[in-house]
């Protein structure tokens, strides 16, 4: 458990000293994309790529590289060992002061989250979990509270744009049959939501590889079930940097909210 301390402990220092002193106050540009980057997002991810390794000897494969460079460390080290890293996913958010932002920090080893950090320095909310060893919230395990298994009762995450449905996406947002549907803008903490029970049942049409990293780990430690929409297991190998996603965090809710979505693809 030494590595995953040294991350917390990292994450933690590294939003203090890069991140925090810009929240508010920060330059920002926008990508090919359309997303945006900002100055605190470069410092973040400099400061992160110099610091990771001394905590394992392994390249750091960051948002803010070019999609190649991306994809050649990837195939390179995927089963050696990588780090991946958002440093700071909710970048609208963060430039547009709503404090829902988070760093995310996961380490890969043979195609597999091993230890994963994602912290929001604002509300001091660091989520974590080693591989085999449960998932926690600052000190405290997760879940924090247990859903019920109605989806007539659930809270839904939901992430509807990457989604290749547009029948989908619509039904979604008007016929889901959930108690109440949230888009917060911040898909790393949508996973810590989902593992700690503020969500229920969550679906999005694509995540990047360090959106989920270090999230489905933290979400699956914690006792959630997932897969992807196209049916794939969801380490399956496939897909790897554009990944769908169907959760819940108990057994019977996500059978009901499989079925669902896709009785209505």
């Amino acid at each position: 458990m030494q590595s995953l301390e040294s991350l917390k402990k990292l994450v933690q220092l590294i939003a203090i000293q890069e991140i925090m002193p810009r929240f508010l106050n920060t330059a920002v540009q926008q990508k090919p994309d359309g997303s945006l980057l900002s100055e605190a997002d470069i410092a973040a991810q400099n400061a992160f790529s110099q610091r990771l390794p001394e905590i394992i000897a392994a390249p750091v494969l960051g948002e803010e590289m070019s999609p190649k460079a991306q994809h050649e460390l990837w195939k390179n080290h995927a089963k050696s060992g990588l780090w991946v890293l958002d440093p700071i996913d909710g970048t609208t958010n963060f430039a547009n002061g709503l404090p829902h932002f988070a760093v995310s920090v996961a380490f890969i080893q043979q195609g597999v989250a091993q230890i994963g950090v994602i912290y929001n320095p604002v509300s001091q909310e660091l989520f974590s979990a080693k591989l085999g060893h449960g998932a926690y919230l600052n000190q405290t395990q997760l879940p924090l509270r247990q859903s019920s298994n109605r989806l007539y009762d659930a809270v839904a995450g939901a992430e509807v744009k990457h989604l290749c449905s547009g029948k989908l996406s619509s039904r979604i947002h008007m016929l889901a049959p959930v108690r109440s549907i949230r888009s917060m803008g911040c898909s790393t903490l949508d996973w810590c939501y989902l593992a700690s029970g503020r969500y229920d049942v969550y679906v999005h049409g694509g995540q990047n590889l360090w959106d989920y990293a270090a999230g489905a780990l933290i979400f699956t430690e914690a006792g959630g079930q997932l897969a992807t929409l196209e049916g794939d297991e969801f380490w399956s190998g496939k897909h790897t940097f554009k990944r769908s996603v169907i959760a819940a965090i108990q057994p019977e809710l996500f059978q009901t909210w499989r079925k669902w979505i896709q009785e209505n693809q």
